[in-house]
């Protein structure tokens, strides 16, 4: 077993890596001065079962090439298997068209990602689980409910504490941590006007006196984020905290969050929020390293990955 990385997330790579005892390979990424990509893989790969860790975040048309490129360089080195582990998949957001004349761009780049060369892809809380349906080769969609999970218990007590779902979407998502903490669910009623804002209109359950945890797969903005809370506060809710898988995090999401209702908000380090998470007072990165190193380890071995999705 052979693992490498791009430039999108090196931590956790190398956290990957150390769960797992085994070395990240060393390949050479480069730009001309036009901003095309070069890559050269410094060691021999014939014939070895390869894991390439790349989240495809921001700078998402970099990372996503510098995936791309660094398969076609794997195929055409001789590796005998190539997965790609993609903790944040992006582009997973436009998953259907929502209008005329719109691309369907989750399809798209799983269309690309089969053609450079991967035989498997390994990925963490997609946007929308029917992805996993637009590869042609087979797909692993891990859950980092299980970690958050731990998590909570750690950190709250379970009896006055009530899921909510930011929206009516993401209510199965919102049940299953419920149904593993033994609380309630809530969910907040919002509408779209526009691509990336969203309003309030209501929140449907009883969420009074309850300390109230948002949960969701992605934080971009923070604003949707900030506005549900503010909701749950004049609801009467006692405490709101919010964890959510991908901090995307984009401009002043960070301040955004430290100035709202939110007592905290926990993100995974499926993205590297490193630079972003410097200073903030109540926001926090779990990390999903073991969760996907142990992925890592059973497809390796020809084992069964299934458990995992308990």
């Amino acid at each position: 077993m052979k693992l490498m990385c791009g430039n999108a997330n090196k931590p956790l790579a190398q956290a990957i890596a150390d769960s797992l005892d085994a070395p990240l390979s060393n390949v050479e990424i480069e730009a001309f001065a036009d901003g095309e990509l070069f890559v050269r893989i410094d060691e021999n790969m014939r014939g070895e079962d390869v894991f390439i860790i790349q989240s495809t975040s921001k700078p998402a048309n970099d990372n996503l090439m510098e995936l791309l490129i660094c398969m076609d360089a794997l195929t055409r080195a001789s590796a005998r298997r190539i997965t790609a582990v993609i903790p944040y998949f992006g582009y997973a957001r436009q998953d259907r068209k929502t209008g005329g004349r719109t691309p369907i761009t989750a399809k798209l780049v799983a269309n690309l990602i089969a053609g450079a060369g991967a035989h498997r892809v390994l990925t963490l809380d997609l946007h929308a689980g029917q992805i996993q349906g637009f590869f042609d080769i087979p797909t692993d969609n891990l859950f980092a409910t299980p970690v958050i999970e731990n998590d909570i218990r750690r950190n709250y007590d379970a009896k006055d504490l009530m899921i909510v779902s930011p929206d009516v979407g993401g209510v199965v998502r919102a049940r299953s941590l419920a149904g593993r903490l033994g609380a309630d669910i809530a969910i907040v009623d919002k509408r779209r006007p526009r691509p990336g804002v969203a309003e309030v209109m209501n929140i449907i359950g009883d969420v009074e006196g309850r300390r109230c945890i948002i949960f969701d797969d992605i934080i971009d903005s923070g604003g949707t984020l900030c506005n549900a809370a503010a909701a749950l506060k004049q609801r009467g809710a006692k405490e709101v905290a919010a964890y959510i898988t991908h901090g995307v995090l984009s401009g002043k999401a960070v301040s955004r969050i430290a100035d709202s209702e939110m007592t905290e908000l926990v993100v995974t380090d499926s993205i590297d929020v490193t630079e972003k998470l410097a200073g903030a007072k109540n926001v926090r990165a779990l990390s999903v390293a073991p969760l996907l190193a142990e992925a890592i380890r059973r497809i390796a071995n020809d084992e069964s990955v299934s458990k995992l999705f308990d």
